[in-house]
């Protein structure tokens, strides 16, 4: 797996030619060309055939076996040799009778496919003549080894890949994680213990590889990498990739690296039984409830970085420019669940900018960079919305606009009070903020949920419920889990519209729907105690809500139908600054008796009017629009609503 030295490679070259010209004196009787001199340290250890003899347990003659295959590869004389001992000039091939008839020590159970030529494949041989005569060939794989050649084997080509090393500080967490696995290795080796699979659990595939290389590092061995999704699903060829990579691992040493990322559950299952094949050291990549959890192994929590982690990273990607963060340093890594490799990257980009901007606020270029870089991970999952609206839009009573405030206070002060104040060590879960918003439709709550998220300046993701409720046992969770482990990336606020339809109460079971649908509401209970960011939750039906699930809700605000005066100020601030507005009797058009969401559908419908006529929006513009709006809804408009100005 690693490149030898020149030295190395030219004492493997001389070593094997001095081998090479004792099995043709066997073969031939006669001496081949004495090899070149060789270096005075070199020694049978400097000797790559003497490792593959050590590794495979070898004979003599089953050296000679292999050495004999070798030669007719790297000299043409071999192939001659083979023709005139057989008597056959067209037998150019050594062949297992040659063998047994030519080579010293001779033993037909060097012939088994039990026995380490045939078990290893360190030789194949060809069809058609029987065993004993059919042309014997060596594995390009070890006659390369042997040469002091880096290659892989044929059949692992395209299935296993270099493992990409950083030479970055690796942060304390990780290097605990890797300690404890080199730790059990050695321990497992040293008492000749079965080596079971180290299972790197946690969420996300890029914390586990950071372990592995760093086991890796600590052990001084190579890596390659194994995709779980693409073993073969013949059970035989499994086998055999499990053979060869056996082989490799006892050539070099090296440790197997398997990601299921993506991997279904067919393809666990694959996994499993690939694995009973492996007999050196492999770590598996798990995700947190993926069907891999199932895996029987040694088994490593692998925790996300610790938000001082992230801040020292941050420190050492922004070089001197960390100096001007103006203090929000913290609240950037306690808020942005980031990686170590997007960290570096998001700080790259703050650089740059900083450095097209010289006046702008490094914090706030910083913070951008996050956002913009964690968007990726809502990809396909949720609908990011963009806030909008300010306080100033929001029309609600006194409580239940300083209960928004606090809401605000409470995410922005995360990092003092879980932090600096040890909230978050003494309690681990309830950390989030989670608050429900119940009304009517059109009371105002999606505002509300813009007015939070632009007052905090992070994301907003409204969950589309169709897309996460799924009649399969089992979905649901894995769509939820994908959702909050994206949030816990971007630190952004989570939006769930209508929420009673995903949250409802428990039912008692009187079937396996009942039940697996009371562990979807279990599962979320105990998601959102361990959810470290906002999630805001809306219902027009909050008695549909599970009582279990209230209890842990932070806050519950509840937005009321608006009365006149309510929708009068409505009115007022709904119209854009720029929109042309001529003779509106804001207290008249109060009367009409409709929540906010339909109050600004009929200002803008209204709007349309106007502009149509090139005109002013006026009082005649409203009512047109108003009876569009309650046309949808099938209902009248009442005189009391009209009376006046209609």
């Amino acid at each position: 797996m690693t490149a030898p030295t020149a030295t190395s490679f030219d004492r493997n070259q001389a070593g094997l030619c001095r081998e090479l010209d004792r099995v043709y004196a066997a073969l031939t009787g006669g001496a081949r060309q004495p090899a070149a001199p060789v270096d005075a340290q070199d020694g049978a250890e400097a000797l790559a055939l003497n490792r593959v003899c050590q590794v495979f347990g070898l004979t003599p003659f089953e050296r000679d076996v292999l050495l004999l295959c070798a030669g007719v590869e790297l000299e043409a004389r071999f192939g001659e040799g083979c023709a005139s001992a057989q008597n056959d000039s067209r037998m150019t091939w050594p062949t297992f009778s040659l063998a047994l008839n030519v080579l010293p020590g001779a033993h037909w159970s060097a012939v088994s496919p039990d026995r380490p030529l045939r078990l290893w494949r360190l030789v194949t041989a060809g069809d058609g003549a029987g065993l004993v005569r059919s042309p014997l060939r060596i594995s390009e794989r070890i006659l390369h080894y042997l040469a002091g050649v880096p290659c892989v084997a044929h059949r692992l080509e395209g299935l296993i890949r270099p493992l990409e090393h950083s030479e970055s500080a690796v942060p304390e967490s990780y290097t605990a994680c890797a300690a404890s696995a080199a730790h059990y290795w050695a321990a497992g080796v040293k008492h000749g213990s079965p080596l079971r699979p180290v299972l790197l659990v946690g969420r996300r595939s890029s914390d586990q590889r950071t372990v592995v290389a760093e086991v890796c590092r600590l052990l001084d061995l190579p890596c390659a990498v194994l995709l779980a999704s693409e073993l073969p699903a013949n059970p035989e060829e499994r086998a055999l990739i499990a053979r060869l990579w056996n082989r490799e691992t006892l050539l070099t040493g090296a440790l197997l690296f398997v990601r299921t990322a993506g991997a279904e559950a067919h393809e666990a299952a694959r996994l499993a039984s690939f694995l009973e094949w492996i007999a050196g050291p492999v770590a598996v990549e798990v995700k947190d409830g993926s069907d891999a959890e199932r895996l029987d192994g040694f088994r490593i929590a692998v925790p996300p970085l610790a938000a001082r982690e992230r801040k020292a990273i941050w420190v050492e990607s922004l070089g001197d420019t960390h100096g001007a963060m103006n203090g929000s340093l913290d609240r950037i890594a306690d808020y942005f669940d980031l990686d170590a490799a997007a960290i570096r990257l998001s700080g790259e980009v703050a650089r740059e900018a900083a450095a097209r901007e010289p006046e702008a606020d490094v914090g706030r270029l910083a913070w951008q960079a996050c956002r913009v870089h964690a968007r990726r991970s809502f990809e396909g999952l949720a609908r990011r919305i963009q806030p909008t609206a300010g306080w100033d839009d929001l029309v609600l009573p006194e409580l239940q606009t300083d209960t928004l405030r606090q809401i605000a206070a409470q995410v922005r002060q995360r990092p003092q009070v879980h932090g600096k104040w040890g909230f978050a060590e003494r309690y681990s879960r309830g950390l989030g903020v989670t608050a429900l918003f119940s009304g009517a439709s059109g009371t105002g709550k999606t505002m509300a949920a813009e007015v939070v998220a632009a007052e905090l300046d992070l994301d907003l993701y409204q969950i589309d419920l169709s897309g996460v409720v799924n009649k399969y046992i089992g979905e649901t969770e894995k769509n939820l889990r994908r959702i909050f482990d994206a949030a816990e990336d971007s630190g952004a606020v989570l939006l769930f519209d209508e929420a009673d339809a995903l949250f409802g109460k428990r039912s008692e079971v009187r079937d396996s729907h009942d039940r697996y649908a009371n562990l979807e509401v279990s599962y979320l209970l105990q998601r959102m105690e361990s959810y470290h960011g906002l999630a805001i939750l809306t219902t027009n039906m909050k008695h549909a809500l599970d009582s279990a699930f209230v209890r842990r809700i932070r806050f519950i605000i509840q937005f009321p139908f608006p009365g006149a005066a309510e929708r009068k100020q409505i009115w007022q601030r709904v119209f854009p600054s720029r929109t042309p507005v001529a003779g509106l009797d804001f207290a008249r058009i109060s009367q009409l008796n409709v929540a906010g969401g339909m109050i600004r559908n009929i200002a803008t419908n209204a709007a349309f009017l106007a502009a149509d006529q090139g005109a002013a929006v006026g009082m005649e513009h409203i009512l047109r629009a108003a009876r569009v709006e309650y046309a949808k809804l099938d209902r009248p408009l009442t005189p009391a609503e009209t009376g006046g100005w209609a």
